[in-house]
């Protein structure tokens, strides 16, 4: 049995899961993967970078004709990036972390679904003020990038549902199986939008140190903040921070981030220290939902399980449901 959601029909996909469109690990192949296995695959474009789209977009093909979308930065980007992807036809655009004006029109001209990710109340009713065809509410336990002062997921999707409705709305935040998809069609969504799970996969561009960190890594390990982004010299936003496993450079200046920003020597012992490989080239972008993540499957069966879990999950409640009237 497949679980028939609005969003399942508006894409014609046959589980309500969506890939989140992450940076630095979400590539063509792992697109394309979850497509093949039901879902909707995205591409993470972050910033419309032209060489890692080049490299990327030619691996959809494997979807094997299956929808796909593309997901933004939208600080980091310019209408070109957008145009460059429209170029390829996907089925959808997302658009997070930014005033999304500026492209939806562009979006909707080239025949795609805009889909919108909302960290707060005021960019949900932007979203539904701009049209989104589809709304992500994203709660604070998701891993990567999140509103600085945003709202667990269990209290803010429901509040979302209700705002945008009849605009359908993914659920985005600390899910990594399929009870946390079951629990987000109970919350009113109509699917979940997943990523520390994928990264957990064959297809991912995930950097072994970072894959390790994520099969032994422990919810509570999380933490969200901006040192890492400063020691970075990375250019986002202070409104948004982010959910990472630990660091010696959260140890080192968690607390200190102002310090930290003034400190070029700090920044440059990080550079070196990426140079050298004594740290990651990247953060361990992470959400609370780590500790469920133990194996490393292929994407496309992943999409299956995490669905199949799903359903019976909602059976068992629908069961307990039908005890509870019986007495």
């Amino acid at each position: 049995m497949a679980l028939t959601t609005a969003f399942t029909e508006l894409f014609g996909v046959r589980h309500p899961i969506a890939l989140a469109p992450m940076g630095g690990s979400a590539g063509g192949a792992l697109a394309a993967a979850v497509s093949r296995g039901g879902g909707f695959g995205m591409l993470g474009s972050g910033n419309g970078d032209p060489e890692w789209l080049a490299r990327e977009l030619p691996l959809l093909a494997d979807s094997g004709g299956k929808p796909w979308g593309v997901g933004f930065q939208t600080w980091a980007i310019d209408v070109n990036a957008v145009h460059r992807v429209l170029e390829h036809k996907p089925r959808a655009v997302m658009l997070s972390f930014g005033d999304p004006s500026p492209f939806a029109e562009h979006i909707r001209a080239a025949g795609a679904a805009l889909i919108i990710q909302v960290t707060d109340l005021d960019e949900a009713r932007q979203a539904v003020d701009l049209g989104a065809d589809v709304i992500v509410a994203q709660g604070t336990e998701s891993g990567g990038h999140g509103a600085r002062n945003g709202r667990s997921t269990l209290p803010f999707v429901p509040v979302v549902v209700d705002l945008a409705a009849p605009v359908p709305v993914l659920a985005a935040g600390g899910i990594a199986d399929g009870r946390g998809v079951a629990a987000a069609l109970a919350l009113g969504a109509v699917g979940a939008l997943i990523g520390t799970r994928f990264q957990a996969t064959h297809e991912a561009l995930t950097d072994p140190t970072a894959l390790n960190a994520i099969l032994t890594g422990r919810g509570q390990d999380t933490e969200r903040n901006r040192v890492l982004d400063i020691a970075r010299g990375s250019s986002w936003p202070s409104r948004y921070t982010a959910r990472t496993l630990g660091h010696p450079f959260l140890d080192q200046w968690r607390g200190r981030e102002a310090e930290l920003a003034a400190d070029h020597r700090a920044q440059h012992d990080y550079r070196d220290a990426v140079t050298r490989g004594d740290i990651p080239p990247l953060p361990v972008w992470a959400g609370e939902g780590v500790d469920l993540i133990n194996d490393l499957p292929s994407a496309a069966d992943l999409v299956g399980a995490l669905a199949e879990q799903a359903e019976k999950a909602l059976a068992r409640a629908g069961r307990l449901t039908g005890t509870a009237c019986q007495r």
